[in-house]
């Protein structure tokens, strides 16, 4: 694959542990692939990897078919945006102030906006449900709105590659609905698309791929019909879980812990 965002044999070691072992993972425009895995499975090391935030051991990590490390920032800063586990925003700026910073990395030499950037925040505003916050200061906002905002400030950002740790992390359910919806139409406008998701039926309802990763080792790749299954996630998680598919959605449910041993 050349376009696209690519991890090949990517090993992370961190205090002296392998926290990604030779992990290799591929992402084309138009898909958005989870990534789920039990907690310590290295999916955030995996994420920071392909953002170029960690500088892999071995391996390496390609967008569009050249290295992550010799693409210039402002250039890879148009073309990737990277959303951290919890959105953390440290700015004491008003929520419009702040998805406008998504454009920054497309401003001319001046920083003068363009007479389209406007219309860019205004739709990332409305998208996210943001809006009626435009002029509260971020700070002020619960924990799931400010999420919000930093999906609508990526939105703004109009990226080719997307990658979201946990983005449905203190979301109510109708939120996290719509933050899928939004990646999915993101991916479907022809951008690639990651997003680590513990939620295993959002994964299987949105996803047009999933990656399974254990222990620093990517363990299946595929349809989530082929890697989301009782078995492949009992292995994984150490429980057994029931699949069902009401109205054509699939949704999997924890049924009962494996015993030690079993």
């Amino acid at each position: 694959m050349t376009a696209g965002i690519a991890a090949r044999g990517i090993t992370v070691r961190l205090g002296g542990r392998a926290v990604l072992d030779g992990a290799a993972m591929a992402v084309a425009p138009s898909e958005l692939v989870g990534l789920v895995g039990p907690n310590g499975a290295g999916k955030t090391t995996m994420l920071r990897a392909l953002a170029g935030l960690q500088e892999p051991d071995e391996g390496s990590v390609l967008l569009d078919g050249r290295s992550i490390g010799g693409i210039e920032p402002r250039a890879l800063a148009r073309d990737l945006a990277y959303l951290p586990h919890g959105a953390p925003c440290h700015w004491p700026l008003p929520v419009e102030r702040v998805v406008a910073l998504g454009r920054l990395p497309h401003l001319g030499r001046f920083g003068s906006p363009a007479s389209g950037d406007a219309d860019v925040i205004e739709a990332a505003l409305q998208l996210s449900g943001v809006a009626q916050f435009r002029d509260r200061p971020v700070q002020t906002l619960s924990s799931g709105e400010r999420a919000r905002v930093m999906i609508a400030r990526a939105l703004a950002q109009e990226p080719r590659v997307l990658l979201a740790d946990e983005p449905t992390v203190a979301l109510d359910p109708y939120h996290q609905l719509r933050v899928l919806d939004l990646l999915r139409d993101r991916a479907r406008a022809g951008s690639a698309v990651v997003a680590v998701l513990h939620d295993l039926s959002l994964a299987a309802r949105f996803c047009s791929r999933v990656v399974l990763l254990v222990a620093g080792r990517v363990v299946a790749d595929g349809a989530p019909a082929d890697v989301l299954t009782p078995v492949r996630l009992r292995d994984a998680y150490g429980v057994d879980v029931i699949v069902g598919d009401p109205s054509a959605r699939t949704y999997m449910l924890p049924a009962m812990e494996q015993a030690a041993g079993s």
